[in-house]
């Protein structure tokens, strides 16, 4: 639990509540293994399983839903981790208690903001100046292919077709492959990433990789972590690379039907994908009820 502790603390948990959430997802990984599964091989049908084990143990439905969120952000982190390939419950709560509504959501124009307004430039030092254009290749994927960290750290060379303006993106346990479109843009920024940045960033760091992004220390993770911190300082509904996925995927809906947004978005299953658009109905139905109370 050593490295859960720390990802809570980076995230400015208090050290009560770093503690209180430990012990949350130790209660769960005793459930998983009392049910012969794992905290990473626990799939949506288990999960709830785990849910109805709570609903008899607690009384009220908010007790329920609070201790299942300190479990999603275990399996939150399970995913940034790589250990997962996605959350199964993570649009997930129990009917019928009070649900707060997430207006966190980034429209399609400020995911956009985010690539544009990350700085590449006026960096004194060579290899920072390197290693942003590295992170801005990483925000393009986040926000217009809406990779996930565990997509972003199985890409390899090969998986980019610079003269077809697109990227394979692997399969991986319940994520499906697939081969997406890229911007022009983008392909543009690769050009120069592939064939000059990369190349001096495995010589600096003195490794030989066939990984396409090669990570300031051994963990993308954490690369990741310090992009997010940056985006924050342009957006500050800015959350997790996992809002960023959710939001992309939200705003395919609008445009996609749901088969094409599935394969987008690597989902092996529909109900993957249909449970970002049932979050988005029953939001949508709250926010109506709300504002036109039926006596």
């Amino acid at each position: 639990m050593n490295d859960y502790r720390t990802y809570l603390q980076k995230q400015d948990y208090t050290e009560t509540t770093t503690e209180n959430y430990i012990k949350q997802a130790q209660s769960f990984i005793k459930w998983c293994n009392r049910n012969h599964t794992t905290a990473i091989e626990i799939d949506y049908k288990d999960c709830l399983k785990y849910i109805r084990y709570l609903q008899r143990k607690n009384t009220t439905k908010k007790t329920v839903n609070h201790r299942l969120g300190r479990v999603k952000t275990y399996l939150n982190y399970l995913v940034e981790e790589s250990f997962k390939s996605e959350n199964p419950i993570e649009n997930t709560t129990v009917k019928g208690s009070k649900r707060h509504i997430n207006y966190n959501l980034l429209e399609a124009d400020e995911l956009e903001d985010l690539y544009y307004s990350f700085n590449t430039e006026n960096i004194k030092d060579q290899y920072h100046k390197l290693t942003a254009k590295r992170d801005r290749i990483i925000v393009g994927l986040m926000v217009y292919q809406g990779l996930c960290t565990t997509n972003l750290k199985a890409l390899e060379i090969e998986h980019i077709q610079v003269y077809k303006g697109k990227i394979y993106v692997p399969s991986h346990k319940k994520m499906n492959a697939r081969e997406l479109e890229l911007k022009p843009w983008q392909v543009i920024e690769l050009l120069e990433y592939i064939k000059e940045i990369r190349e001096e960033i495995k010589q600096r760091r003195n490794i030989e990789s066939e990984r396409l992004l090669i990570p300031n220390n051994d963990r993308l993770s954490n690369t990741i972590f310090n992009i997010i911190k940056k985006l924050k300082k342009t957006n500050h509904k800015t959350e997790n690379i996992n809002q960023i996925r959710a939001s992309v995927i939200t705003n395919w809906l609008g445009q996609y039907n749901l088969r094409k947004v599935q394969y987008l978005a690597g989902h092996r299953y529909i109900s993957s994908t249909e449970r970002y658009l049932q979050d988005d109905l029953e939001n949508l139905h709250e926010i109506v009820n709300n504002f036109h109370p039926i006596s």
